[in-house]
């Protein structure tokens, strides 16, 4: 039988990116925490954790945070079946990973009734569409929107539909750098605007375009930031177009290509055993999303 407090002591070090944090969040010295892993790692045989900076599971480790997340919502339904089971208990939240511009458009307006109603709180891990799929493959996760069609072992994808987005830029941008029109060489010179170092979709979008080769571009990692920049023509970006309807038809930001988006794939990824409450909030997903995607 696993001693869940071992287990415990492995999520929170995981999850929280430390031992000194794991240990204030589970009221316990570090000292105590540490020695937890040691006794898990000896009852398994084999290193849990990669004592790295922040700590990262080994593949044994994986698994176990995978059955952790769980046991966590199996839990949780049968407090909802069992009412004084839940007395003393802590409050759980559901750790998702989505990437920042669902976050910026779509996500909140979508689920925010289904958390009053269930009493939910969201622990969201944000991560690019491309990358989101590792935090459920290290068992970090119970949950993710991404861009990979592909489940893990154990878990689910369902095809939530498309994020349109728009290569857009300012019209002083426009004017200063595309004056002669998108080619080759205009894209080369003008900057562009890329989330982080996993954002591909201007690459992407070049390449569709058939110009490949390379460009400079700043790095934003926030997507308010990526409008505020773009805006203020530092340089030129693919947008979500849920996000800039406004600017655009205010005529702030202008398109490079007209009629040329660019549609990437969502997926809601979640464990096949997950219980009752992550059941319900991938039907309500699947019921709602296609008002906001294409």
């Amino acid at each position: 039988m696993f001693d869940y407090k071992l287990l415990a002591a492995l999520a929170a070090v995981v999850e929280q990116g430390g031992f000194e944090r794991a240990a204030q969040l589970l009221g316990l010295s570090q000292s105590a925490v540490s020695q937890r892993i040691k006794l898990l790692e000896a009852r398994v045989g084999q290193p849990v954790l990669l004592r790295a900076t922040p700590p990262a599971p080994t593949e044994v480790g994986r698994r176990l945070l995978n059955h952790v997340q769980q046991v966590r919502l199996l839990e949780r339904d049968l407090q909802g079946q069992v009412p004084t089971l839940a007395e003393d208990q802590p409050v759980e939240r559901l750790r998702i990973a989505l990437n920042a511009d669902s976050l910026a458009t779509w996500w909140a307006p979508l689920v925010g009734d289904f958390c009053a109603e269930h009493k939910l709180l969201l622990e969201l891990v944000v991560e690019d569409q491309d990358v989101g799929l590792k935090r459920m493959r290290a068992g970090e996760v119970a949950a993710c929107v991404c861009g990979a069609e592909r489940p893990v072992a154990g878990a689910r994808a369902l095809s939530l539909g498309a994020m349109r987005y728009r290569a857009l830029a300012s019209p002083a941008f426009m004017a200063r750098h595309f004056a002669d029109g998108v080619n080759a060489a205009s894209m080369a010179r003008a900057p562009a605007i890329v989330f982080g170092p996993d954002d591909l979709l201007q690459h992407r979008y070049i390449a569709g375009l058939g110009l490949n080769g390379a460009f400079n571009y700043h790095l934003c990692p926030s997507s308010e930031g990526f409008i505020r920049l773009t805006s203020a023509g530092l340089g030129w970006g693919l947008v979500p177009e849920l996000q800039v309807r406004r600017e655009l038809a205010a005529g702030e930001l202008v398109e490079l290509l007209p009629n040329r988006p660019l549609d990437v794939p969502l997926y809601w990824h979640h464990w096949r055993n997950g219980g009752e409450l992550l059941a319900s909030l991938t039907r309500h997903l699947e019921r709602g999303v296609r008002d906001w995607l294409v």
